[in-house]
């Protein structure tokens, strides 16, 4: 510790260099309004309601306590495709926090709102989410409306997030394939514990499109009924991503 006061007082420039960092970004974070607050009320198709808030001014707080420097605010189900609590938790960012958007495939003006969105957050939309793991919420699998819809996102400069279970892997591979300028982000570790081992498999071998991106995050527990373990299938998804084309 001497030695080290000693040189950055003799060649201050150490000490510089030595607070410089890599930025520290928490890439999936979701907020909420709470139902009290009547301004942002819950879609009305939305899977879940949380009763309780959590806010942008409490998720900037926790990040000054944990020196994360930025956050993306995932824009959750609840909200379908309303995004005012997202746009109001971005103004309070003051250029912290960037969001994803949650559109659907086929339905009326959802691309015109989509295209409004990302122009009137200039930078702060960062991607487009896509879910396919309830049975009769799927987006339309080998349909042109899926396609434009992606096209449109890959257009905009947004990433397509995926959140799905495995048994729904086939049905984006195409698309992965075909806009290999557009990142790809695999939610959850796509979801190994919601499919068979050969299910996920085919998610590992994603790993060959280099737009892939894999997503360490809602670390599931260890499946004792398939007597599955995570330690394993995140050594797996490591070795296969490597860490250039690995977030948490």
């Amino acid at each position: 510790f001497l030695q080290m006061a000693s040189a950055f007082a003799l060649f201050p420039s150490l000490a510089m260099a030595a607070e410089k960092r890599s930025p520290v970004v928490d890439t999936h974070v979701h907020c909420f309004a709470g139902t009290a607050d009547k301004r942002f009320p819950y879609h009305k198709e939305g899977p879940y309601q949380p009763e309780k808030p959590s806010t942008p001014e409490g998720l900037l707080d926790c990040m000054k306590q944990a020196d994360v420097d930025f956050a993306v605010i995932v824009h959750p189900e609840p909200y379908q495709d309303d995004h005012r609590y997202l746009e109001h938790c971005l103004d309070v960012g003051q250029g912290k926090l960037k969001g994803t958007c949650l559109f659907f495939a086929g339905r009326p003006n959802g691309i015109r709102e989509m295209t409004a969105l990302v122009k009137r957050q200039q930078n702060k939309i960062v991607t487009l989410r896509i879910h396919a793991y309830a049975a009769d919420r799927l987006p339309p699998f080998g349909k042109p409306e899926l396609r434009e819809l992606w096209k449109v996102a890959s257009d905009l400069g947004l990433a397509i997030q995926l959140h799905f279970e495995p048994r729904f892997a086939p049905g984006f591979e195409p698309l992965i394939q075909e806009f290999s300028k557009t990142k790809v982000i695999i939610d959850h570790l796509g979801r190994p514990m919601q499919g068979t081992v050969e299910e996920h498999g085919r998610i590992v071998k994603w790993s060959r499109f280099e737009n892939t991106v894999m997503k360490l995050s809602s670390i599931p527990e260890s499946n004792s009924d398939s007597k599955r373990e995570v330690g394993p299938i995140m050594s797996q998804l490591v070795k296969a991503f490597g860490p250039d084309r690995l977030i948490y």
